[in-house]
């Protein structure tokens, strides 16, 4: 793809998963990369996977500091000397169960982690890089975002609010920094797991392309809304579904 060799991207929620994933397409295309997440010792098996420091860099925290944030960013520009990318895909689901009922402590964590926390990074890396030089961001939103997905209801809810997000950012930030989202349905990951496990051909049937995501599904989109390829496209959300929403599934 054109336009991503020699760049530099932030990606949060990165020690596994869709977030690992996008991490190791974009240094196969000749990207660097920060890898965040809360565990340092995941991450840093996630920098071995990714070739070592040449090429990738973690730094340990929680998505909703702003402490870990400005931290990330500052590492981010002293080691590789930019900050061209941010991929915001850092998110939590810790309850399940019907909107009614839901803890509203909980729901605004949800919140704070999903949506405000992807228009925090957004503002730190605006402000240390990308207002001057310009970029391109990409939201990991999903297809409970697009349409109701009963027993994630809330998760659903902030992930609405990405696209939303997305969008206005996308006409503010304008024509120096482009933002899309992307809005996976089930991707094979631990994070989605109890979507799936145990009963994976049974899902699998909704679906007309009769399987779930894996993370390389989502990385290569990823990295085409970065690249240059993607230069006219900005406001959008790609539904990555398996075509599962046109039989009305999320």
């Amino acid at each position: 793809m054109q336009g991503l060799d020699g760049k530099v991207a932030i990606v949060t929620g990165a020690s596994r998963g869709i977030g690992l994933g996008i991490a190791q397409r974009l240094v196969d295309e000749g990207a660097r990369v920060c890898l965040t997440a809360r565990k340092q010792e995941a991450l840093d098996e996630a920098v071995a996977v990714l070739g070592g420091p040449d090429h990738a860099i973690a730094v340990a925290g929680k998505a909703d500091d702003p402490e870990h944030r400005a931290d990330a960013v500052r590492r981010t520009l002293e080691t590789f000397g930019s900050l061209d990318f941010l991929v915001n895909n850092a998110g939590i689901n810790p309850v399940a169960g019907p909107l009614i009922e839901i803890d509203l402590g909980a729901a605004r964590k949800i919140v704070e982690v999903n949506a405000l926390g992807a228009l925090a990074w957004a503002q730190e890396a605006y402000a240390a890089w990308m207002g001057e030089h310009g970029g391109a961001i990409v939201n990991i939103s999903s297809v409970s975002g697009v349409r109701p997905a009963p027993g994630i209801s809330m998760y659903g809810a902030s992930k609405a609010m990405m696209i939303s997000l997305t969008e206005s950012l996308a006409v503010e930030l304008g024509p120096t920094i482009r933002v899309n989202a992307v809005a996976p349905a089930v991707v094979k990951t631990q994070f989605a797991s109890l979507l799936f496990e145990g009963r994976e051909e049974e899902v699998s049937r909704a679906y007309p392309l009769k399987r779930l995501g894996v993370p390389e599904d989502v990385a290569g989109s990823v990295a085409f809304l970065l690249s240059d390829d993607a230069a006219w496209l900005t406001g959008q959300t790609v539904v990555l579904d398996g075509g599962v929403t046109l039989t009305g599934g999320v």
